[in-house]
């Protein structure tokens, strides 16, 4: 084709995306790349650009495919009973997984293959979405979310196996179609003080010969929180009656389930619990020994439950009890996440405990206010007390340039972290924000809040290193939501003067 000016004009124009192209006499759109160095034009079959968009990932995709086995790095099949052998000697070798983590997931691996019974001897090269997608819904409907989440995560970990060995070049188990099964939040009924009360004196009055430990255990989980195999390992020894916390070790070998030895401070009603069973066994047999003489109690509590009339309660219930104690006293979030032993600065505490009981949260109702009646003018009798600024009143700044600088930097967010009622949230954003919005006392308590330890006064004057030592305490997770939520505003650029 020659236009007019005597120049050949291509049949071939580009489009506006990367890998395709439009044949001008049809005016049909084609995918065009290279792949695995051999170039492809393959048609599209439509003349409409929002639809040759929709279909160019797929062929290409299509064709990645066709071409892979050819590169493969091994000769033959790899069936899935060899994969998941691989993946179980990584699991062992991994000093990072705990040992019961690895028999979780052989339990789990077993339930997988007993629901899909012709897996293990499958070449994994033959295994298709549609497939994965058959088994999921047969597995979703037998076992529950927490164990079907688990035993895809095998499968499409084994997969991956299979494409770093070469086997195949896909991996149909991570298929937009194989969903993770959904896992509902547990609606927490956690019993009020007085019922609280009242279902450790029926525990301690059965008439069980181990109503008495059975009450202290249960008095005990819920005034610390610790998990059912951290308890087991708590001594008395681990109860500092001088500093007032307890020193939760976990296993001696493996430790807590984050690794990591915490300190819970003790409660008024803890201390006398300690108090009690110090005087009752002897200081030497208290030192010796667990604090808690059963390891289990579910049987106690269930029938305690049922003649009270209480939701039936576990073990790990009371440690909810103890969080929610906790944060409706005015513990902020990721102190009690501190306490708990989690690692995300407070993130699963405030998703699983944002709530407020529905006695709590009435009592807090009554708290807010819209409009306060103005009081009748009287002459003063006698002088008053200046009220306190209230904690969650943030002064002003002092001047007029003060004020206008914090408003500017105010305008640069979408959200109000400095009116938020996390600790976290305040600190992050104060601590990437270079104007002053917040007072340095809400900053200083913020700070040490969000830290999980003291910080001196002095430490803020550093934002970078309280920033970088924030970030490796909390982790990925945490600091991508922050970001999400309080992305860090762009410096201003300044104009350049020629």
């Amino acid at each position: 084709m020659k236009a007019e000016n005597g120049k050949t004009k291509s049949l071939w124009t580009k489009a506006p995306v990367a890998n395709l192209v439009r044949y001008e006499p049809s005016g049909i759109y084609f995918a065009r790349a290279k792949v695995r160095g051999k170039l492809i034009r393959k048609s599209l079959d439509t003349n409409v650009l929002s639809v040759a968009k929709q279909r160019l990932a797929d062929v290409l995709d299509a064709e990645h495919r066709s071409v892979a086995p050819r590169s493969a790095k091994i000769v033959g099949k790899m069936i899935f009973a060899a994969g998941l052998d691989i993946f179980q000697q990584r699991q062992k070798q991994d000093p990072e997984l705990k040992p019961r983590s690895v028999e979780y997931n052989e339990r789990t691996a077993e339930c997988l293959l007993k629901t899909w019974p012709s897996l293990s001897e499958t070449d994994m090269k033959k295994i298709t979405k549609e497939e994965c997608m058959d088994w999921r819904a047969r597995f979703g409907q037998k076992y529950s979310a927490t164990v079907t989440n688990g035993a895809l995560s095998i499968l499409r970990r084994v997969l991956d196996i299979a494409i770093e060995a070469g086997v195949r070049y896909d991996n149909p188990a991570k298929a937009k179609e194989v969903k993770r099964a959904r896992v509902p939040q547990k609606e927490l009924r956690l019993p009020e003080p007085d019922q609280f009360i009242a279902l450790v004196k029926h525990v301690r009055g059965n008439g069980s010969g181990k109503g008495g430990l059975c009450a202290d255990a249960i008095e005990f989980f819920s005034y610390c929180g610790p998990r059912l195999t951290e308890a087991a390992r708590i001594l008395g020894r681990d109860c500092d009656f001088t500093r007032g916390e307890i020193i939760i070790r976990g296993d001696p070998e493996t430790g807590t389930k984050n690794w990591e030895m915490r300190r819970v401070p003790m409660i008024p009603e803890m201390r006398k619990l300690l108090d009690r069973l110090k005087a009752d066994r002897g200081e030497e047999d208290f030192l010796k020994n667990p604090v808690c003489r059963v390891r289990k109690f579910n049987r106690s509590l269930k029938n305690a439950c049922k003649q009270l009339g209480l939701h039936h309660l576990t073990h790990h219930d009371l440690r909810h009890l103890f969080a929610t104690r906790a944060i409706e006293s005015g513990v902020p979030i990721p102190t009690v996440a501190k306490w708990l032993g989690h690692k995300d600065g407070g993130v699963l505490a405030m998703e699983t405990y944002g709530h407020l009981r529905d006695t709590h949260s009435a009592d807090m109702a009554q708290k807010v206010v819209f409009a306060a009646e103005k009081p009748a003018e009287t002459k003063p009798t006698a002088t008053k007390t200046p009220t306190a600024t209230p904690a969650n009143v943030v002064p002003m700044p002092a001047s007029e340039e003060d004020r206008k600088a914090a408003a500017k930097a105010k305008a640069k967010y979408k959200f109000p972290w400095w009116a938020s009622t996390n600790p976290v949230e305040v600190f992050w954003g104060q601590v990437n924000e270079p104007v002053r919005i917040v007072s340095l006392e809400k900053y200083h308590e913020c700070a040490t809040a969000a830290m999980g330890r003291e910080v001196f006064a002095q430490e803020l004057a550093d934002p970078d290193s309280l920033r970088d030592e924030f970030v490796e305490r909390t982790g990925k997770r945490v600091i991508a939501e922050l970001s999400s939520k309080i992305p860090h505003p762009a410096p201003e650029k300044q104009a350049v003067v020629c």
